[in-house]
């Protein structure tokens, strides 16, 4: 990243694990904070591999500093000498709060060295979220607000690294008024205020229909892992749900989940279920964390999810026999894995999963032309080997493998037109299934990608998720579509209709 005045180039050193200033005229090296204990990277990274940053903030106008983050805090470094010093006095780590610099000005290039630095706020703990402000030269950030609910542009250490809750408020040009959103599972909403947050109007009503329709409330809850991880999951409770062990719940996850905590989900159709829908009808919807051991990701999916699932009917609102897991990608490839393990799942979906990380290793992402290898060895699989060194965890972490353990009925999409993953895996996987007479079905659109991006396809196919979970879920009619859908037929369905379009 080259600095605004262009007498720097910032890179982050993946084997010294720390940021290095460039000088663009005279080639010096410049290591940052080399001489502090502050960690730049991430602390709980789960990856075989040295961990990635947790980012910048931007730069002090004149090059004459840098923002940097910690786990917590903000530092302010120096690159002539790569000095740090810390902004934000500590005050983040010692009451595990994540600050982050936010530029209001969208048409700024760097921070004013002489005005104070509006932060964002985070608190690991509780995921509630605000605004503070701390002087130009440093020292605890005076809190200006702070509430149980996304306040936009905070950001959190989770498993993909930085999530960005939003995006930053927006000044005024000719006036000391700032825009922000505020969310929660059951609204979001634009506010406006003056400089010292204290004076707060909202200014939109996006979506006063909701109002004719059941929403829920969100909760977070914790719990722990088989190997006694701390996790956490967002549980999403129907209005008016009694405490009678009769609801039916759909899991849904990918990595980390506990960032969605106050994520207003509008209603609509996609690739993924929607989960207000969910909500809407009765369901519970739980949304968890799974945390990796490199070598063992479905193995650590195992361990993470069914926990979860305990944890959620501790609370007395679901029928264990009606609970249903949903996921697409890297989601779906570990509920291939999963339920070779446990019968515990009324009914799953999988959308464009691998099921077989030996032939899927040496393929080629298309949209990108970057073979796959890397994914496995060191990236998002988690695998840490090649497949001739260490075979055994290529099968052990490929669903297909253990395909004659299925009985859990099976739905997946994959379509052709897949550049990430081949929809061969999809086919190798279903047409097992099917040789060993298990209920199994895949969707696929000719010409779409990885996701579903034609709003008339993504109708389609969320109606029949919609009935898939509904049946095995809710007791709902068969759906037609369970007999197969001749190909010349394919798409015929008054969608529309269904939608009121």
């Amino acid at each position: 990243e080259l600095s605004p005045g262009g007498t720097f180039v910032l890179a982050w050193s993946q084997p010294l694990q720390h940021w290095v200033a460039y000088n663009t005229s005279s080639g010096a090296r410049v290591v940052l904070g080399a001489n502090t204990n502050v960690r730049f990277a991430l602390e709980n990274d789960d990856h075989p591999e040295p961990a990635q940053p947790y980012g910048n903030g931007g730069w002090i106008a004149g090059d004459r500093g840098v923002l940097l983050y910690d786990r917590y805090d903000v530092f302010v470094a120096d690159p002539h000498t790569g000095a740090v010093k810390a902004l934000t006095a500590g005050e983040g780590r010692r009451t595990h709060t994540v600050y982050s610099p936010v530029q209001t000005d969208p048409d700024a290039h760097a921070f004013d060295p002489a005005k104070p630095v509006l932060l964002s706020i985070l608190g690991e703990d509780t995921l509630d979220s605000g605004f503070a402000r701390v002087t130009a030269n440093g020292g605890i950030p005076h809190t200006l607000i702070r509430a149980n609910e996304n306040i936009n542009g905070t950001r959190a250490e989770f498993a993909g690294g930085q999530h960005d809750f939003g995006f930053a408020p927006v000044a005024a040009k000719n006036a000391p008024v700032f825009a922000f959103a505020r969310s929660t599972f059951r609204y979001k909403e634009v506010w406006t205020s003056d400089s010292s947050f204290q004076h707060l109007r909202q200014v939109s009503d996006l979506h006063p229909q909701q109002k004719n329709y059941r929403w829920g409330t969100e909760r977070l809850i914790h719990y722990k892992g088989a190997d006694g991880t701390p996790l956490r999951a967002v549980m999403l409770v129907p209005d008016g749900l009694p405490r009678n062990r009769k609801a039916p719940m759909l899991v849904y996850f990918y990595e980390t989940m506990a960032s969605y905590y106050h994520t207003y989900f509008a209603p609509g159709p996609g690739t993924t279920p929607n989960l207000t829908r969910y909500v809407s009808n009765g369901y519970v919807v739980l949304l968890p964390d799974v945390r990796y051991k490199p070598g063992h990701p479905g193995k650590s999916a195992v361990n993470c999810l069914l926990p979860a699932v305990d944890a959620a009917i501790k609370t007395g609102y679901i029928d264990p026999s009606h609970v249903g897991i949903a996921g697409h990608s890297w989601a779906a490839y570990q509920i291939n894995y999963l339920i070779t393990q446990t019968h515990r799942f009324r009914a799953v979906e999988a959308g464009a999963a691998v099921d077989d990380m030996i032939s899927a290793y040496s393929g080629i992402r298309l949209e990108s032309g970057v073979v796959r290898e890397g994914q496995y060895e060191h990236g998002q699989s988690r695998i840490g080997a090649t497949p001739w060194d260490r075979p055994d965890l290529y099968i052990e972490n490929s669903g297909l493998f253990g395909i004659k353990n299925i009985t859990t009925p099976y739905l997946s999409v994959h379509n052709d037109g897949d550049t990430a993953v081949p929809q061969f895996q999809g086919i190798e996987f279903i047409t097992a299934m099917r040789r060993l007479g298990k209920t199994a079905y895949l969707f696929s659109f000719d010409g779409e990608k990885h996701g579903i991006t034609s709003r008339e396809n993504q109708k389609y196919w969320t109606v029949s998720l919609d009935e898939w979970f509904d049946y095995w879920l809710k007791g709902a009619k068969r759906p037609s579509w369970f007999d197969g859908v001749p190909f010349l037929q394919r798409g015929e369905r008054n969608v529309d209709a269904l939608f009121g379009e």
